[in-house]
């Protein structure tokens, strides 16, 4: 991931999704019938009254599924978008082909979910790009919860920071399988003279959700410290993210 505003959030979405015109492979009614008008009135006026709070996961996910098919029941699609998934962050986190799987998703559906998920990513982000890392700790363990904490693989990250504490730069440096990411620590440190950053914290999920570090953890963060350390940058923290808690490696004691 870079700092361009124009970043990846997109890039594992193939184009073939952008091109879909409205067309369905079904014929439907011109408009719905009244019960479903009905429907969906009363789930818009609940989300105005009470917010997302006042709606479970798959009616919640009803009413982003109306945006792509107006003129049918959405409810059993939602439905088994969140048996499949989980809830609803790991339906809006789950892999496009993985989505379309799913009875009544099509496409034009993928691609929609694709997009909120990605609005999501880029409002957290901006929550904590070009700030001060201490004073908006707690922003950036949303944005790492947020992107991350719902993935099926892992992924590491890092965080680059300036002299001041200042996020500088966000940067995804691999991707692995539900149990592996490769990471070279040369690359990382690489990258960080590149930036003339001063300091780092480094991310990656266990997709499992248990954030407890293993082994390989350990010893390549400690790589990664004696590296950066004789450049004179210095590592900050190393988090692991669950899908509802963290690690951290300077709390815990690993650093």
């Amino acid at each position: 991931m870079t700092t361009d505003p124009r970043s990846t959030e997109f890039r594992e979405m193939p184009q073939w999704l952008f091109d879909l015109d409205d067309a369905r492979p079904i014929a439907l009614p011109s408009r719905p019938p009244s019960y479903l008008r009905n429907h969906k009135k009363n789930l818009q006026d609940r989300f105005a009254e009470g917010g997302a709070q006042a709606m479970p996961d798959y009616e919640l996910l009803e009413l982003i599924l109306y945006r792509s098919l107006p003129r049918i029941d959405v409810k059993p699609i939602a439905q088994a978008l969140i048996d499949a998934f989980g809830d609803y962050n790991r339906v809006l986190s789950a892999p496009i082909m993985r989505l379309m799987e799913i009875d009544g998703v099509d496409g034009a559906v993928a691609r929609d979910l694709k997009i909120i998920e990605a609005s999501a990513h880029r409002l957290a982000r901006a929550k904590v790009m070009q700030r001060p890392v201490i004073s908006s700790w707690d922003a950036v363990l949303d944005y790492c919860h947020t992107t991350m904490a719902h993935r099926e693989t892992e992924q590491f990250r890092v965080l680059y920071l300036d002299r001041k504490n200042i996020l500088i730069a966000d940067e995804e440096q691999a991707k692995g399988t539900v149990d592996h990411v490769p990471v070279y620590p040369r690359e990382v440190v690489k990258r960080a003279l590149e930036l003339n950053a001063s300091a780092l914290i480094l991310v990656h999920n266990h997709p499992s959700g248990d954030p407890t570090p293993s082994d390989a953890d350990i010893t390549m963060t400690g790589q990664i410290r004696d590296a950066a350390e004789a450049l004179d940058i210095h590592l900050h923290d190393h988090l692991i993210i669950g899908k509802s808690t963290e690690l951290s490696f300077r709390s815990g004691g690993y650093l």
